[in-house]
């Protein structure tokens, strides 16, 4: 007997119809909460397989030598199943005022037009002017013939020249020099269009000596590069902290991206794990190594079992190693520990030296994504909200009872984020225990749908590192200027695919922290680089900058200390 058609299209209607939360039998309605989230489950199930098979098809395609399935993108439909963004949610919107732009553009010369005289009646009288601003730029060669005196003395058989004025070098001014740069590296240029773009206005550059003037350039911007992240660095007890996939010749390497409101510094390593993290945070590629109480604290957190701290106690303390001198210790009198434990030893020395180090300021706070390898090196770890977030907006219920519930969820979720805004622009004590309370409201309590319920358990167990905002309040709330600055190098790498040495990787490094420092500074990065070029240092230092804005943005946190003493 065959089933009606009306009656299939009547199954789907009244599963969705169906809301738990509307059944007085509590019997019946856990009962019916069971099935729906078992048919969740099952529908999460179907499209995981759905994935992999298709997947399976396409390679077995692929091994016939023909093409799988195209990966054509849906078009976009609205609705947070597609959305995994969380602007919307957690931005209140505030009205749109234009400001004029006129205000901060330079005015090169003044050209007074004139009326024909022709033209105006008998009785016309003038006015004054009208002031309109147009902005124009002109690209000009400015190519020089110096003609440098050249002097000879016979008693002392030495030819005596004079010297090209300062910047002027390898056949190329400033000038055009910093404008390469600039566009290279600020612009996103690649190197091919950019000689395609120096033909264009009359300047004949190899591509030789472009490489060079992008790679090798030796104006002393590394040292000031450096004194970018220490001034940074003290600028603030916390600093933002995100990871990028990076390639140098083929090779998959990370490029981190430390930074705050003052700076942004990228430092690409060739792996991602804790040790290279530290290492980026005392910007040196060679660690070193301390044995002292907090190592063997550290070891007791890394579960490290207690027999090998014994014997580590039996090798010099309060001694700083350099690695090899480490690893040849651990090699000589731990022969047995194993490769795991040997990287929680090397972890936990090199965070101890970290701590006690006196070259570059020691970071107090990260901010940053719960990734492993960002966890013990530093005193305390705030988590990202937005990052959170993103969580549960990656949660696809297929039935609307669940969806309604998920939907509810997320409206608590970003009302309790603009609250702990709110905290921040003015804490008390009150608010303090009150979004405390909230936050177990939220996270702590089962909604039905199991798929959400797990995802908050995931979230309460983060309550320190997500609440450490309500003892220091400055503490930003998410880490988008590191994710923002992370996409930075993306689109660079998009561009340019990948550096070809590790000369070249530097060079990325520096430049592209030198761009995102001086913007963030409101320096002109094509007028800083045109500075440094040229020797003239009419720019100040920005380390220097940094630190004076430091000083001029500085609000002593009275605040803190009376909250500190009332919460006791």
């Amino acid at each position: 007997m065959t089933q009606n058609p009306e009656s299939k299209k009547l199954v789907p209607d009244l599963l969705q119809s169906i809301d738990p939360r509307g059944i007085a039998d509590a019997s019946l309605r856990q009962s019916i909460e069971v099935l729906l989230n078992l048919i969740e489950e099952q529908n999460l199930k179907i499209k995981s397989l759905e994935e992999e098979i298709q997947k399976l098809r396409d390679e077995n395609n692929r091994l016939k030598g023909e093409k799988g399935k195209p990966d054509i993108k849906a078009n976009k439909t609205s609705g947070f199943k597609k959305d995994h963004s969380s602007e919307k949610e957690r931005k209140t919107h505030k009205g749109h005022t234009k400001s004029s732009k006129n205000t901060s553009i330079k005015i090169d010369r003044e050209w007074i037009l004139e009326y024909p005289e022709s033209e105006l009646p008998a009785d016309a009288e003038f006015k004054g002017y009208e002031k309109v601003i147009i902005q124009d730029i002109s690209l000009e060669t400015d190519n020089v013939l110096f003609l440098k005196p050249k002097f000879y003395s016979a008693s002392e058989g030495k030819t005596y020249l004079a010297p090209l004025p300062t910047g002027y070098d390898g056949e190329f001014g400033p000038g055009i020099k910093a404008l390469v740069i600039s566009l290279y590296y600020g612009g996103n240029m690649t190197q091919g269009k950019l000689l395609e773009f120096l033909e264009d206005i009359g300047i004949s550059m190899s591509a030789g000596y472009l490489s060079n003037l992008l790679i090798k350039n030796d104006s002393g911007f590394e040292s000031e590069y450096n004194e970018v992240y220490i001034s940074g660095l003290e600028s603030t007890t916390w600093q933002h902290l995100d990871q990028t996939s990076a390639r140098v010749k083929g090779i998959n390497q990370t490029t981190n991206v430390v930074c705050n409101p003052l700076y942004t510094v990228y430092s690409t390593t060739l792996k991602k794990d804790r040790l290279s993290v530290l290492g980026v945070l005392q910007n040196k590629q060679k660690l070193e190594f301390v044995l002292n109480e907090l190592t063997y604290e550290l070891l007791n957190t890394l579960n490290v079992p207690v027999k090998w701290s014994n014997q580590l106690k039996l090798l010099p303390q309060e001694t700083v190693f350099t690695e090899s001198e480490f690893n040849s210790l651990l090699d000589t009198y731990l022969k047995k520990l194993g490769s795991q434990h040997r990287t929680r030893v090397l972890e936990a020395a090199a965070i101890a030296f970290s701590h006690q180090q006196t070259n570059i300021p020691i970071v107090q706070t990260l901010v940053c994504d719960d990734a492993p390898q960002f966890k013990l090196l530093t005193n305390n770890l705030a988590l990202c909200w937005v990052h959170e977030g993103r969580h549960y907006k990656k949660l696809t219920p297929f039935v609307a009872c669940h969806q309604k519930i998920l939907d509810d969820f997320l409206s608590e979720f970003w009302d309790y984020y603009r609250e702990l805004l709110a905290y921040s622009d003015s804490p008390s004590v009150k608010s303090k225990l009150w979004l405390q309370s909230r936050f177990w409201e939220i996270f702590g309590t089962e909604s039905g749908y199991k798929q959400l319920d797990e995802r908050k358990k995931l979230t309460a167990a983060k309550v320190s590192e997500l609440l450490l905002v309500l003892e220091y309040p400055e503490l930003p709330l998410h880490n988008n200027p590191a994710e923002l600055a992370a996409r930075t190098m993306v689109q660079r790498r998009n561009i340019s695919y990948a550096t070809q040495t590790s000369e070249g990787t530097r060079a990325w490094d520096i430049f592209m922290s030198l761009v995102a420092t001086t913007r963030k500074l409101g320096i002109s990065f094509f007028k800083y680089i045109q500075d440094r070029i040229s020797k003239n240092y009419d720019i100040p230092s920005l380390g220097d900058v940094i630190r004076d804005k430091c000083v001029q943005n500085h609000q002593p946190l009275f605040w803190q200390d009376e909250l500190f003493c009332m919460s006791g």
